[in-house]
C-alpha cells in the first residue's frame, strides 16, 4: 500500500551523544577521516548500508545501541575529541587570518551545482565537483566564503542500463529533512524566504536551506513551497532539466534570489556582508542585476551602479565552446523583467544590452549569459592556461581592435580537494613519513612547490600500497558489476563469471567522466582488434574500468554508452574491460586510487581543465592524456604520457580519430605496459615506481584546490575587494560619466601622423630611436587617454608577436589644428624582423585595464602602409 503522507522521524539522542548531531550536520565529516571512523563505530553494518551518510545513520540506529554508547566512556572520549576538533577547525586562525593586506571581509560564491559529498547529490559533473572542492578548500584555508546554489528535489539522475546496454534514468525524490541541511529561519522561528517577480505580477517564493561545509555556509534555494503554484514549485525540480523558460527561471532564482538569500543570511546571523561576488560560470550571472537594483534603490543611476557592481565581481568561465553557454531568446528574457515582472525599477532594454552578442558572428536576438557575466565582472578568468587562451580568442569580439592576447581574461588553473580524493591508505603512508598534521597541512593548504619527503618512502612501500588500492578496486568493480547485471535482468546463475573479472596484478586503466561527444568515450574502440590484443596480451595484459553518464536528452551520448557496453559484454574480453553505471562521487573515490593509469582523450582544445586526472595523480596514478586542459600546462615525461594530436585544419574528424586512436594503442603497447611489467634487480618495477614518486612530488602540490583558492584570493578576490572599496558612490558616478564622455567622443580620436628618427630600414641591436606622433583627441584631453608605442618581432604578415608597449608623453600644447603631439623612445632590443605601431587607449585611474572599455584607435591603413616595417 502507498502512504498518503510522509514524515521524517528524527532520533532523540541521549544527552551525552548530542555532539553527534552537530558533527553530522557539518559536512566536514565528508573529508575528515577521524569523524567518519567515529560514525562508523556507532554501527558498522548500518554505516555501510547508509553509504557512509551520518544523518541517515543516526536516523536508523537502534535506541538500545544509542543507550549503550551513552554509557561507553571510551566512545564518549572519542566523541568529545571530535567535537573539540571541529570547534577548533571552525573558529581557529587559519591561512587567511594570517595574511596581511586588505582582504575581503567575505566573498559570495555562486554556482548552479555543488558536489560536496555523495550524501548531498546536487551535482552532475566537473563544474559541481569543482565548486564543492572550492568551498572545502576555502574552509580549510579560513577564507570567509558564502556558497550560493539551488536545492534540486531530484538532484541529478541515477543511471542504470537496459539489457541491451541503453542508458536509463531514474530521478529519486530528495527530502531535505533527510539531508545534512537545515532551514534558515527568521527570529520568530518561521522559515526565511526570498521572493522573485514573475510576469503578470505573480511571485515565486523560495526557502533557504543551509549546508555547513566546514567553516563555509552553502545557501541553497528551494522553490517547493506550498505558497507557490504547481509550476513554480517545480522550478528547482531537476538540475539542468526542463526547457528554456524553466532554465531561465532557475538562473534568475540562483542569481537574483541568491543575492537576496545572502542578504537574509547576513542579517540573521551577523555574518560579514560580501565585498566580492564570484560568478562560477554564466548560470548565476543575474546576480549582478540584483546588485545594480540595490544600488539604484539607494539613489545611483544605472550606469554608476553598473560600475560599482563590476568593481567587486569576478567571473569564471568553464566552457571552451560557444555551444556550452546558456543563451535565451531576447523576447523570453524581456518578458521576465520590467514593470509587471522582476526588477521593475530597471529598464528591460538596459538588461538586454548586457547579454547582446554585439560582435561579428553573434546573434543579436539571443541573450548570452557568459557575455553578460563578462560585462558585469571587472575580473574574469578561464580554468587553465590553455583555456584562458581559448577564452580570450572566443570572446575577443567583445574587445574589438585588441589582439586576443590582450583580452582581459586571465587564468586560474583548477585544483582538487586532496582530503576528499586521497585514499586513507595514501594519507596514512604520508603520515608515517612526516606525521599526520604535516600531511594534513600539505594536502589542504599546500604552499609548497615540491613534496620532497616522498623521495624517502621505500619502493616496496609504494608498490605494496598501489597493489592494495588496486585490489580494493577489483572488489568494488565486482560488487558494482554484479548489481548492474541484476538491474539488467540477469539471474544469479548467469553471473558466476563476475568472480573472475579483473586481476589485482594487471595494469589497470581508468576512464570516467560525462559523455559529451568531444570527450570521445569510444575512441578506445576505434580498432577493436588492437584493443582486444592489448586486453588479452599473454605477458602484458591491461584491464580498463569505464564509467560515465550521458545527458538525459543526449541520444548521441547514450549511443556511445551503448556501443561501449556492448563491447564490454563480449565474453572474450568482459573480464578485462567493464562499464560501471551511475558514476558519482562515491564510485570516484574508489576508482581514482585503484587505477594505475588515468586515460583522457578529448578533442583538443575542448577540455577546459579536466580535474579527474588530478584526483588520480594525488593517489599515485599516472596520466595518459591528450595535451589539453591542465595536462597541456604541467605534463612532463617524468610522470606521464602525452597522446599526440592530429588537430590540423585539413584533418577530417574521422581521420583525426583514427590517427589519435592509433597513437593511443602505440603508447599502451610500446611504452606504458612494458614499463609497468618490467622488473629491476629488486624484483620491483622500479622505473614505474619512480614515475609514481615523481607524480606525487612534482604534480601533487600543483593540483591542490588549496593552491587554486589561494590564487583566487591573491590575484582576484583581493584586487576586487580593493576596487570595490574605492568605487564609492562618488567614484562610481565619476567613472560612469567619464565612460559616457569617452564613448561619445571616441569616433573623433585618431592617429594622424607617426615619424621616427630611423634613417634606414636596418639598425643595430640596442639602438634607441625617437618616436613623434600627432593625434586627434576630439573632445577629450591628454588626461583621458594613453598613447602607446607597441613593438616587437613581426611575422611575414607584419603582425607583431610578443609585443612590448611603452607609453608616450605629451609634447607641448595643442597645435593650430587642435592636434596633440606625443614623443618617446623606441628601444630595439631584439634582432630580426622588427616592427612597431602606435595606438590610443582610454585611461582612467579606476579602470582595471586599458582594454576594459574595448576602445582603441590605431593608424589608418594608408598611414600604416606608408610607415612599412622598421627593420628586416
Amino acid at each position: 500500500m502507498k502512504a498518503i503522507r510522509r514524515f521524517t522521524v528524527r532520533p532523540v539522542l541521549p544527552e551525552p551523544l548530542r555532539p553527534l548531531s552537530e558533527l553530522a550536520r557539518n559536512l566536514r565529516w565528508s573529508w575528515h577521516a577521524e569523524t567518519r571512523d567515529l560514525f562508523q563505530s556507532v554501527d558498522p553494518e548500518l554505516w555501510a548500508a547508509c553509504g557512509g551518510d551520518p544523518v541517515r545513520l543516526l536516523g536508523g540506529v537502534r535506541p538500545a545501541r544509542l543507550a549503550e554508547l551513552a554509557e561507553d566512556r571510551r566512545f564518549l572520549r572519542r566523541l568529545t575529541a571530535a567535537a573539540d576538533d571541529l570547534d577548533d577547525y571552525v573558529t581557529g586562525r587559519r591561512w587567511y587570518q594570517a595574511q596581511s593586506g586588505d582582504l575581503p571581509a567575505a566573498v559570495a560564491y555562486f554556482s548552479p551545482e555543488f558536489g560536496v559529498t555523495a550524501a548531498l547529490p546536487q551535482y552532475s559533473g566537473g563544474l559541481g565537483i569543482l565548486a564543492g572542492d572550492h568551498l572545502k578548500a576555502a574552509s580549510d584555508l579560513g577564507v570567509p566564503l558564502i556558497g550560493v546554489g539551488l536545492l534540486y528535489r531530484h538532484g541529478y539522475f541515477r543511471q542504470s542500463l537496459s539489457r541491451d546496454g541503453w542508458q536509463q534514468e531514474q530521478y529519486p525524490v530528495l527530502d531535505p529533512n533527510e539531508l545534512p541541511v537545515s532551514l534558515l529561519t527568521e527570529d520568530d522561528g518561521s522559515p526565511a524566504h526570498v521572493s522573485l517577480g514573475l510576469p503578470g505580477r505573480r511571485r515565486l517564493l523560495a526557502r533557504i536551506w543551509i549546508a555547513q561545509v566546514g567553516r563555509v555556509p552553502l545557501l541553497m534555494l528551494d522553490s517547493d513551497v506550498e505558497e507557490n503554484d504547481p509550476g513554480e514549485r517545480g522550478v528547482t525540480d531537476r538540475l539542468y532539466g526542463g526547457g528554456s523558460e524553466h532554465r531561465l527561471l532557475q538562473e534568475m532564482l540562483l542569481g537574483i534570489g541568491g543575492v537576496r538569500a545572502v542578504r537574509a543570511y547576513c542579517r540573521l546571523t551577523g555574518h560579514a556582508r560580501p565585498e566580492v561576488f564570484h560568478t562560477n560560470e554564466g548560470h548565476a550571472g543575474f546576480l549582478g542585476l540584483e546588485r545594480i537594483a540595490e544600488l539604484c534603490d539607494e539613489g545611483l543611476d544605472f550606469d554608476a551602479a553598473l560600475e560599482a557592481v563590476r568593481a567587486g565581481t569576478v567571473f569564471t568561465t568553464h566552457t571552451p565552446v560557444p555551444a556550452g553557454i546558456d543563451r535565451f531568446d531576447r523576447e523570453l528574457v524581456a518578458r521576465h523583467f520590467g514593470p509587471e515582472a522582476e526588477l521593475p525599477g530597471i529598464d528591460a532594454e538596459r538588461i538586454l544590452r548586457l547579454g547582446r552578442e554585439t560582435y561579428p558572428g553573434g546573434q543579436d536576438h539571443l541573450f548570452n549569459m557568459a557575455v553578460m557575466g563578462l560585462r558585469l565582472g571587472q575580473r574574469a578568468n578561464g580554468v587553465s592556461l590553455l583555456h584562458g587562451q581559448v577564452s580570450r580568442e572566443m570572446f575577443a569580439g567583445l574587445w574589438p581592435g585588441f589582439d586576443a592576447a590582450e583580452v582581459p581574461i586571465t587564468s586560474v588553473t583548477n585544483g582538487v580537494h586532496a582530503p576528499t580524493w586521497v585514499a586513507p591508505e595514501v594519507f596514512r603512508l604520508g603520515a608515517r613519513q612526516i606525521g599526520a598534521q604535516r600531511t594534513e597541512d600539505a594536502l589542504s593548504v599546500g604552499a609548497s612547490d615540491r613534496w620532497d619527503s616522498v623521495a624517502e618512502i621505500p619502493d616496496l612501500d609504494i608498490w605494496e600500497l598501489r597493489r592494495e588500492l588496486r585490489e580494493q578496486l577489483v572488489t568494488e568493480v565486482r560488487e558494482r558489476l554484479r548489481a548492474s547485471w541484476r538491474q539488467r535482468g540477469a539471474g544469479t546463475a548467469e553471473l558466476g563469471w563476475i568472480d573472475g573479472v579483473m586481476d589485482p596484478d594487471v595494469l589497470t586503466i581508468g576512464f570516467a567522466r560525462r559523455v559529451p561527444s568531444y570527450k570521445r568515450l569510444t575512441l578506445m574502440l576505434r580498432d577493436r582488434d588492437r584493443l582486444t590484443d592489448l586486453l588479452l596480451h599473454p605477458e602484458r595484459p591491461v584491464q580498463i574500468v569505464v564509467a560515465g553518464k550521458a545527458h538525459p536528452a543526449d541520444d548521441g551520448g547514450k549511443r556511445l554508452v551503448q556501443e561501449l557496453v556492448r563491447f564490454t559484454d563480449d565474453p572474450r574480453v568482459r573480464h578485462r574491460i567493464v562499464f560501471l553505471p551511475d558514476y558519482g562521487m562515491a564510485m570516484a573515490q574508489k576508482l581514482y586510487p585503484g587505477c594505475d593509469v588515468w586515460l583522457n582523450n578529448p578533442l583538443r582544445p575542448l577540455e577546459a581543465c579536466g580535474t579527474s586526472g588530478m584526483k588520480a595523480a594525488l593517489n599515485g596514478c599516472l596520466n595518459l592524456s591528450v595535451l589539453d586542459g591542465w595536462w597541456d600546462e604541467w605534463f612532463q615525461t617524468d610522470f606521464g604520457w602525452a597522446i599526440p594530436t592530429a588537430d590540423g585544419a585539413g584533418t577530417d574528424p574521422d581521420r583525426r580519430d583514427d590517427i589519435e586512436a592509433a597513437a593511443l594503442y602505440d603508447l599502451l603497447e610500446q611504452r606504458v605496459a612494458p614499463r609497468f611489467y618490467e622488473r629491476g634487480q629488486s624484483g620491483l618495477p622500479d622505473r614505474w615506481i619512480e614515475m609514481v614518486r615523481q607524480t606525487l612530488t612534482l604534480l601533487g602540490p600543483k593540483v591542490l584546490a588549496g593552491r587554486m583558492v589561494r590564487e583566487y584570493v591573491e590575484r582576484l578576490y583581493a584586487p576586487a575587494a580593493r576596487a570595490h572599496r574605492v568605487m564609492d558612490t562618488g567614484s562610481a558616478r565619476e567613472l560612469a560619466a567619464w565612460k559616457g564622455k569617452v564613448r561619445a567622443a571616441w569616433p573623433e580620436v585618431t592617429v594622424d601622423h607617426v615619424e621616427t628618427t630611423a634613417t634606414a630600414a636596418t639598425a643595430e641591436l640596442g639602438t634607441t630611436l625617437g618616436l613623434r606622433v600627432r593625434v586627434g583627441l576630439g573632445a577629450l584631453g591628454p588626461e583621458d587617454v594613453e598613447v602607446q608605442a607597441v613593438s616587437g618581432r613581426v611575422d611575414p604578415d607584419d603582425s607583431i608577436a610578443d609585443a612590448v608597449t611603452v607609453p608616450l608623453k605629451p609634447a607641448g600644447a595643442q597645435d593650430a589644428e587642435g592636434r596633440w603631439y606625443y614623443e618617446g623612445p623606441l628601444s630595439l632590443d631584439r634582432t630580426g624582423p622588427y616592427g612597431y605601431t602606435v595606438r590610443i587607449l582610454p585611461a582612467h585611474r579606476l579602470l582595471a585595464s586599458g582594454a576594459e572599455m574595448g576602445l582603441v584607435a590605431v593608424p589608418s591603413e594608408e598611414l600604416s602602409a606608408a610607415a612599412g616595417v622598421l627593420m628586416r
